[in-house]
């Protein structure tokens, strides 16, 4: 009872992880560079897996059962501390940051909503009904059964089905994961670059490497299924599962694409249906598996069918574009002293009054900023000479002649 506590409190913990990536991508990530970023993270699960299956069968086989639990707790607080301490929400927090960088992401990126999401705001009917995220969803389902099939159970095929010695297979285990760290690297890469080029649309390249990498993982499975030879095996196992690694470049970034503002929570709800095939996939191995190694042919056979049902549905409801719903209403925006003037300062802005018809060009008025410092956009080009002309004398100064704020009469000299 205590180890399933422990479990249960460990899933809880390592829950968010997900979400809050996607929640610090959403500051982050330039729209034509979220794919590399984001799998660039991604590719930890993975690499994780490359490391992890190899160690946890040595310290099995030669220290003790519990070692991998010791050893991979250890590393989960030096990282954590690491984490703390290198990390931040925005550009604009970060101490070390050039202002060349910063001014590169937050310009591409653009206006980010100042209000941050509430339960009362978040537009969860239209998430529940919104067919691009359950594209997602089923997607996100389908990459975690295979996923968790082989964490858990790799090295339990590969004893059954060709006796292979577990001390033994710990580096065959790790071969797939460690071709799809690389192929979500390669695949990030390539998907930003055909956005970038305006070769194919965010949408097109969402749906190509998905369906591609699913559709790709899912035949090779097949041959998993039906083979008897061990090396034809683990070159169609590591084949399927580096396939599945160009899929992380679609549905697994597709969040940020269609509501940035929501993407943490479409991550948390994604990732956590996904989630549920860690919980069903155990059962439904062990239940195809209990009367003998055949059973894997129905194991295999089922991940591919799931596999092929995430082709076709996200190929027919996914979209890389953003929704109506993800967007804050009006009334959430905070209100800010300086907005009326930004919005008012336009050079050239056309404005009518009242119920008159003829527009009147308005003056740029000069924001909050501007007025502090004693002038107005347009006075940046005049020099001390065009001040003195405007009524200046050897007993006032350039200072005193400049707009220092709307009730000054200085400010309508300037007009």
């Amino acid at each position: 009872m205590f180890v399933v506590v422990i479990q249960v409190a460990q899933g809880l913990a390592q829950g968010v992880s997900y979400p809050a990536m996607h929640g610090v991508w959403r500051f982050w990530a330039p729209p034509l560079e979220r794919s590399k970023l984001a799998t660039t993270a991604f590719t930890g699960s993975y690499a994780g897996a490359v490391v992890g299956l190899p160690m946890s069968a040595w310290l099995v086989s030669y220290v003790s059962w519990s070692a991998p639990f010791y050893f991979y707790g250890c590393c989960g607080v030096i990282w954590t501390v690491f984490w703390f301490a290198m990390t931040f929400e925005k550009p604009a927090f970060h101490p070390t940051i050039t202002q060349e960088e910063k001014v590169h992401i937050e310009t591409s990126i653009g206006h980010i909503s100042a209000s941050y999401p509430t339960l009362s705001t978040i537009p969860w009917k239209a998430i529940l009904t919104s067919k691009p995220v359950y594209a997602i969803v089923v997607a996100n389902f389908a990459r975690s059964w295979t996923f968790y099939l082989l964490l858990q159970n790799q090295l339990t095929y590969m004893k059954e089905m060709f006796n292979i010695k577990i001390s033994d297979s710990g580096f065959l285990a790790a071969l797939p994961h460690a071709v799809m760290a690389c192929i979500v690297l390669l695949g990030g890469q390539l998907a930003d670059y055909l956005r970038s080029r305006n070769i194919l649309s965010t949408t097109m390249v969402r749906k190509i490497f998905n369906c591609g990498g699913f559709g790709g993982e899912a035949l090779f499975l097949l041959v998993v299924a039906y083979t008897t030879n061990e090396r034809t095996a683990v070159i169609a196992l590591t084949i399927a599962v580096g396939c599945s690694g160009f899929a992380i470049s679609g549905f697994n970034v597709n969040h940020l694409d269609i509501a940035p503002r929501y993407a943490a929570i479409l991550m948390g709800f994604s990732n956590g249906i996904g989630t549920l095939a860690g919980l069903t996939c155990p059962f439904v191995t062990e239940k195809f598996t209990a009367r003998g190694p055949h059973g894997w042919q129905k194991v295999f056979l089922l991940a591919s069918l799931i596999h092929f049902t995430g082709v076709t549905f996200y190929a027919v409801f996914a979209s890389g574009e953003l929704q109506d719903w993800a967007e804050p209403k009006p009334e959430e925006e905070p209100w800010k002293p300086d907005d009326f003037a930004r919005k008012a300062s336009n050079a050239g802005m056309m404005v009518s009054y009242g119920t008159g018809s003829d527009p009147v060009r308005m003056t740029p008025i000069p924001d909050v900023n501007q007025l502090r410092q004693g002038r107005r956009s347009t006075d940046t080009g005049r020099d001390r000479s065009q001040y003195e002309t405007m009524g200046g004398d050897e007993n006032h100064s350039y200072s005193d002649q400049a707009p220092t704020a709307v009730g000054n009469e200085n400010y309508y000299q300037g007009y």
